[in-house]
């Protein structure tokens, strides 16, 4: 398992949300496009794509698959969702960074996190 942690900037978190397919939401079928400079080496459909937003972990969405090229933005590449998000946190405050990394926490350590939208949202 090769789960992936992205951040969403503080000024686009709003946009983020509208974007849809949040925890608790049936999925619309719609895809989600969350682009990244460079795709992880080791990426396998079904693996985890965790949220970080104002220095929280907000959650996953399931990896439905990858675009080395996206369709949408094709001088980057793209991690692909659509649907089953779960918010969920780890007692650790998290850091935004630019790109993504590989999960560093172990997933016992993860609780739900029900108030994800607004909890420390400046």
């Amino acid at each position: 398992m090769s789960d992936v942690v992205v951040t969403v900037p503080k000024g686009l978190w709003q946009e983020w949300i509208e974007e849809g397919d949040l925890p608790g939401d049936p999925p619309s079928g719609y895809q989600s496009h969350f682009w990244v400079s460079e795709l992880p080496t080791a990426l396998t459909v079904g693996d985890r794509v965790y949220i970080v937003a104002h220095g929280r972990l907000r959650g996953y969405a399931p990896l439905r698959n990858w675009e080395r090229r996206c369709s949408l933005r094709g001088n980057r590449s793209c991690l692909v969702r659509d649907g089953d998000a779960v918010a969920l946190t780890v007692d650790e405050p998290i850091r935004g960074f630019q790109g993504w990394r590989y999960r560093w926490w172990d997933r016992a350590d993860e609780r739900p996190f029900p108030d994800w939208q607004t909890a420390g949202v400046r």
